[in-house]
């Protein structure tokens, strides 16, 4: 049985505050767009006792890291602890560019869940689905149900938001450098408070956001990364309506009202450009 996980871009995201715990308070919403990896799982022939009870082969985009390490195979082994599974051979093709904020590994864990679940017919609930992908990463809860999201809190907190961007163009570049999450906290400097929630400003006409819905860690991505600052400003000459990095980066998106005409340079940065 095959699946296909998509990636997700960020509209927005904002760092509220640092929290007593040492993580912070953040607020953005999540957006599921078709851009995807293949993942298949086909039962384990001439399984050996004392063997693991999977094996992993990877595709495509070269995937960092012990195969036990993988977020496939941990989604095999969270399942395996409350349901008895046949020993499997996974295979996932990556295409999700990896640190890119696009949440591709998470994808990979929350559809695994849901593959298993469906494949052997386990029957399990999307409660306990949802539970175990929330175990496995902040943003894997998120693609247990592959909506439009809001998210606030340590990042784990979600909740549906009736948001389209149907018609839309989308464009989205992945240039070829990593971006990880410590490197996007390094200058955040929390607001401590906001008086509009990022809901209400994304209900204003998508032109609007260009000043007010703003991703906090450009601040210090950019300043790593000036490229991407470039990239950004690039798209709006396009004529994007509205242009932003997603997650920590490194990717930079393009939401246009029409089909846009890009560079050269721009196309072999793309990784998606397509009508939503």
């Amino acid at each position: 049985m095959i699946s296909f996980p998509n990636a997700k871009i960020n509209i927005g995201l904002r760092i509220i505050s640092k929290r007593d715990d040492g993580f912070h308070t953040i607020e953005s919403v999540f957006y599921p767009i078709p851009l995807f990896d293949m993942l298949e799982v086909v039962e384990l022939k001439n399984w050996q006792t004392g063997k693991p009870k999977w094996q992993f082969t990877s595709y495509g985009i070269a995937v960092d890291g012990a195969a036990e390490n993988n977020l496939c195979v941990r989604a095999y082994e969270s399942m395996a602890a409350h349901v008895d599974l046949p020993p499997v051979d996974i295979y996932l093709y990556k295409k999700i560019p990896m640190g890119a904020g696009l949440g591709g590994g998470s994808a990979d864990a929350a559809f695994m869940l849901k593959l298993l679940n469906d494949k052997f017919e386990l029957q399990q609930p999307h409660t306990l689905i949802r539970q175990l992908a929330t175990t496995l990463g902040s943003d894997c809860a998120f693609f247990t149900d592959n909506e439009p999201a809001y998210l606030w809190g340590k990042g784990h907190e979600l909740e549906p938001f009736a948001f389209q961007l149907n018609g839309m163009w989308l464009v989205l570049l992945t240039p070829p450098v990593h971006s990880g999450t410590k490197l996007a906290y390094s200058k955040v400097i929390p607001r401590n408070s906001v008086s509009v929630s990022l809901k209400e400003l994304l209900l204003q006409p998508v032109e609007h956001w260009r000043s007010d819905v703003v991703n906090d860690f450009e601040v210090s991505v950019f300043a790593q990364f000036p490229e991407l600052a470039t990239y950004k400003q690039q798209l709006y000459e396009c004529g994007a309506d509205y242009a932003s990095m997603s997650g920590s980066g490194s990717s930079v998106f393009g939401l246009f009202r029409q089909q846009p005409v890009l560079s050269q340079d721009l196309l072999q940065l793309c990784a998606c450009y397509v009508q939503l």
